[in-house]
């Protein structure tokens, strides 16, 4: 149940990033990191389809990291970009060319690989409060140091560090998020008298925000490759050292985790250098030409687009 929930919640994010690029395809580039962007993308029927998705992949992780181990849980989300090329090949009937059939093997063998080794087996629910602090101040040094690298460089490298901080900042929002949907099972309610309620909603808001200034800081397969290295990993950090997941790491055990999931990893970066996920994340007009193609105009009408099989 956890796998399907966490694979649901991948393919959610896979057509949410379709929807919300379709509805504002044609906004002025001069909306960038500003409100009126919002107020653009509001009025499209389609780009609300891919909010509702976001939050319906929100929802679907929630109960996954209730059910399941932080350490499984946020490898799996890997899996958006594979759904993401299927959902473009089903729908818009692109190809499949080499880079995307390694990307999809590789990150499909290699998430296997990681969780049929590692054998996760879940440890406490509620860690102290000083283990929070540790594990809190370890990621806000993170961000903190990831932004202050992406504010010089060059553009793919500012990109990158944008990235990286963003990553961190969705790992720790998943762990409070793991402890939040337990409080929610039991006191829906008193969810306020929570600090872990807050801190999600403060470090999912940051989350965002660094993802943004990573895709308009430079090429989105720089973001998008660091946020796929980092992200997992974070998690997986987070999975061991705060809640106290046990990964089997004796003997041959820990030596082939770790090869899966570099094979997972770098599976996930030849999908986000893909001409497909890169030319939809990127925007570019032959792209976005090709798009249209294969769907009818933006606008409200879009939001009543098929399916894909």
């Amino acid at each position: 149940m956890v796998f399907l929930l966490a694979l649901a919640a991948a393919l959610a994010n896979a057509l949410t990033s379709v929807f919300q690029r379709k509805g504002i395809e044609a906004a002025s580039p001069a909306t960038t990191l500003r409100f009126s962007l919002i107020t653009y993308a509001v009025r499209r029927g389609i780009w609300l389809a891919g909010f509702a998705l976001m939050i319906i992949s929100f929802l679907l992780q929630a109960v996954a990291l209730h059910l399941g181990r932080l350490s499984e849980v946020q490898p799996i989300l890997t899996t958006e970009l594979v759904f993401l090329v299927i959902v473009l090949v089903a729908w818009f009937g692109f190809r499949m060319g080499g880079r995307e059939w390694t990307g999809v093997i590789a990150v499909t063998a290699g998430l296997a690989g990681f969780l049929a080794f590692a054998d996760p087996v879940e440890g406490t629910l509620s860690p102290p409060l000083w283990e929070w602090l540790v594990a809190g101040g370890a990621c806000t040094g993170g961000i903190v140091i990831a932004t202050a690298l992406a504010l010089r460089g060059p553009r793919w490298w500012r990109a990158a560090m944008f990235g990286t901080a963003a990553s961190i900042s969705f790992a720790f929002t998943a762990a409070c998020t793991k402890v939040v949907s337990g409080f929610a099972a039991s006191d829906l309610a008193g969810l306020y008298r929570h600090w872990q309620t807050y801190a999600l909603a403060c470090f999912g808001a940051l989350a965002v925000f660094l993802a943004q200034n990573a895709i308009h800081a430079g090429p989105i397969v720089a973001s998008q490759s660091t946020i796929v290295l980092v992200d997992p990993v974070a998690s997986i950090l987070l999975g061991v050292g705060l809640f106290g997941d046990d990964l089997r790491t004796s003997g041959a055990w820990g030596p082939l985790e770790a090869l899966s999931l570099l094979v997972m990893v770098a599976g996930a970066v030849v999908l986000a250098h893909s001409p497909l996920v890169a030319g939809l994340k990127a925007g570019s007009d032959q792209y976005s030409e090709m798009l249209s193609r294969h769907s009818g105009p933006s606008g409200m009408s879009d939001a009543t687009c098929p399916p894909p099989a």
